[in-house]
């Protein structure tokens, strides 16, 4: 069998896009990567692994994606997915690590491609589009509407059961996934005691946020248990779904932020699940601004200070976590073709306020958006733009918070057993 792993040249100009211009047309640079061996045909997963300098992580990043089992443990058929590497930028033996690996694993489907962008395509929002548009390409190539993209990053392991999970979660008729995200417990330990306890603290704090949602404001198709995390290390996108959001946004910095909102605003289903995890990296010098190594910077820094982590009290979350459970009420009926002059007007105002929202800007965004999740997000944007919400509840200490809302949870959940 002819040996598929290859490093390849990203300029291709023959090669035919037609077949994704619904994505690739929106790219405005000419810059664009590009593997011509097609994929096998019983490929169902397209992995992505953007690389820059990550020698030291690279060789357990590639042996975890080789080695994946099914539910049952049994070897993964190799010929179901593949992986593609792009080594962009690289200043140390990145590539030719990967080269190596690719020679000792002939049956591992990895596709190698090693560039020098140029400094207004190299960053990492930008390297993840040019990755995940050619996996929608080689997709498409294959005529294969149902296909899965999936991404993670040069310094992370994904677990062994991670293919698995996604095409389980996928199979359920999620439209895109996102895994649950560790950071490597060596790593984890060699933290400063603060610094280590302040990001324990705050991971606790996002899944009782999470809790409280799943009482008061449901998702009715993201059921529990789930997390609250979508990072680009770990998700996964319906080759069709990639194309209906006009593919990865083209931000700078927490592109897998703007991909995920670019999901709730088109109506997919988002799954979060805790089957499909993902080890990564606790270094705090990031390839990217404002991911995990700038938040563990941002905790290191107020220990050294002595200053607590600030977040969103527990009453303005249950408070947010109704209104928006109101909302979401009253833009069903009005989804449902009842103009806006057929409901109370006490009922917008009390909504509006209730949102912090001012009623001049919230009547129109009810008008003009296009779905539910294109309506909240709006919302938010106000909320952040006027400052109101803020204004109204403040902030607290990171462990007051978690007191108030393991306090609430236990109450709510006692109310509800009787």
């Amino acid at each position: 069998m002819e040996k598929r792993s290859s490093v390849t040249s990203c300029w291709d100009q023959s090669t035919d896009f037609s077949a994704a211009g619904a994505v690739v047309g929106a790219i405005q640079s000419q810059t664009r990567i590009s593997i011509p061996e097609p994929p096998l045909a019983t490929c169902r997963v397209s992995v992505i692994v953007p690389v820059r300098n990550e020698a030291e992580t690279l060789e357990k990043t590639l042996s975890a994606l080789a080695n994946q089992v099914d539910f049952q443990d049994k070897t993964l058929d190799s010929s179901s997915y593949e992986v593609i590497v792009f080594a962009n930028n690289c200043t140390d033996e990145s590539a030719a690590i990967a080269e190596k690996f690719a020679r000792r694993h002939s049956d591992f489907q990895l596709h190698i491609v090693e560039q020098d962008l140029p400094p207004s395509d190299a960053y990492i929002g930008r390297v993840r589009q040019l990755l995940m548009d050619e996996a929608y390409r080689r997709l498409s190539w294959l005529g294969k509407p149902h296909g899965m993209i999936a991404s993670t990053d040069g310094d992370s392991q994904v677990d062994r059961r991670w293919i698995a999970a996604i095409l389980y979660e996928l199979g359920q008729g999620a439209d895109a996934v996102g895994g649950r995200t560790v950071i490597d417990g060596a790593e984890r330990a060699a933290l400063d005691a603060h610094t280590r306890a302040t990001y324990l603290s705050f991971v606790g704090y996002r899944y009782l946020i999470r809790q409280l949602e799943d009482v008061l404001d449901p998702d009715p198709f993201d059921r529990a248990p789930r997390h609250y995390q979508f990072f680009g290390a770990n998700f996964a996108v319906t080759h069709e779904m990639y194309a209906s959001v006009g593919g990865m946004p083209p931000v700078h910095t927490s592109e897998d932020v703007a991909f995920r909102e670019a999901l709730v605003r088109v109506g997919a289903k988002v799954r979060h699940s805790p089957l499909m995890r993902v080890t990564t990296s606790a270094r705090q010098q990031g390839r990217a601004s404002l991911g995990l190594a700038d938040r563990l910077t941002q905790f290191q820094t107020l220990s050294q200070h002595q200053q607590p982590f600030l977040v969103e009290p527990a009453a303005a979350i249950e408070a947010r976590l109704i209104a928006r459970r109101d909302l979401r009420s009253y833009w069903q009926q009005f989804a449902m073709g009842h103009p806006l002059s057929v409901f109370a007007p006490q009922r917008l105002v009390q909504l509006a306020t209730a949102l912090a929202v001012p009623l001049a800007e919230f009547q129109p965004i009810l008008e003009q958006a296009s779905s539910w999740g294109d309506i909240y997000q709006q919302v938010e944007r106000c909320q952040q733009v006027t400052g109101w919400w803020q204004q109204q509840w403040g902030t607290v200490p990171i462990e007051e918070a978690i007191a108030a809302l393991r306090l609430r949870l236990h109450s709510l959940r006692q109310s509800a057993a009787t």
